[in-house]
């Protein structure tokens, strides 16, 4: 025997009505973002940004709108929390795109040490997430040093050119090799700390150029400066562990890891400097997080 099932229209006044979007809603939408481009404001610290959170968690169609928004702007919404607040990050195509060259150029016209500054970013997000669970776990909090940065990158020198010894290339790399052993000769060669009349650390020297790159992360609130230690000690923020769960597929990136000479420590400086040579390359995604 059929059962016979009898269909009938939903009551009209059980259907849900969507309200329209006010004005109002779109101001808060649009502040909500606003909140977002100010990285180092913690919604903890600001009563409106908060609740203009738990609205966006709360109601799908302020969230939809508020995405919307972040969208129109050329911007890629990485997660809206309490612990990261609304974390954006800028496509390549939107105006608030922060470019490698631009960032080089105001320390620097020389183009070597472009790649130097991308190649210390690189390795700041390397050493502060060196491992796949790091970036995966929202309680881990990474620890990095400016000389630690540094003599991770000279460790990661040393055995590229160990590597190109042993394939016979340490003159010139071949054409097809990766980014990094086209250009490890770059930083091996200049001067980790350098010398001035009145004891500064030179811009152009390594440690000045992990400065420069450990100082831009922390005013865009990457990083926060925990001590003078060891050039200066930092520890990383949930919107940078963000942004390098977006990275962290780069070729350049994975070929950094990939040398298997990240240390899993406080970030102190524990590896062992690599002799001086020369050569000049641009690696491959090395300027992240900005665009190239």
């Amino acid at each position: 025997m059929t059962e016979h099932v009898e269909w009938s229209e939903p009551d009209a006044a059980a259907t849900p009505v969507s309200s329209a979007v006010t004005p109002a809603d779109a101001a808060d939408a649009a502040r909500l973002v606003a909140f977002g481009l100010q990285p180092k404001l913690q919604p903890a610290r600001d009563q409106e940004y908060a609740d203009l959170l738990r609205r966006y968690r709360e109601d799908p169609p302020f969230a939809r709108l508020a995405d919307a928004v972040a969208t129109g702007l050329g911007l890629i919404v990485l997660e809206v929390s309490p612990r990261a607040g609304m974390a954006v990050t800028a496509a390549e195509d939107s105006v608030f795109a922060v470019r490698m060259g631009d960032y080089a150029r105001r320390t620097s016209a020389d183009s070597a040490d472009r790649f130097l500054h991308g190649l210390a970013h690189l390795a700041v997000a390397a050493l502060a997430f060196p491992r796949p669970e790091d970036l995966a776990d929202d309680g881990y909090i990474g620890r990095v040093t400016v000389n630690g940065v540094d003599a991770f990158v000279r460790q990661a020198c040393r055995r590229l050119e160990e590597r190109a010894e042993e394939q016979g290339e340490n003159t010139d790399p071949a054409t097809d090799a990766p980014g990094l052993e086209a250009a490890w000769r770059v930083w091996a060669r200049r001067s980790a700390t350098g010398a001035t009349k009145d004891a500064r650390r030179p811009a152009a020297s390594t440690t000045g150029i992990v400065a420069k790159a450990v100082a831009f992360l922390t005013d865009s609130g990457f990083l926060q400066r925990t001590g003078d230690e060891n050039g200066g000690t930092y520890r990383t923020t949930a919107r940078y562990q963000l942004q390098v769960r977006d990275m962290a597929g780069s070729a350049a990136m994975a070929e950094l890891l990939e040398l298997g000479i990240v240390p899993v420590t406080d970030g102190a400086a524990t590896l062992l400097p690599a002799e001086d040579t020369d050569d000049l390359e641009l690696v491959a995604d090395a300027g992240l997080p900005f665009h190239s």
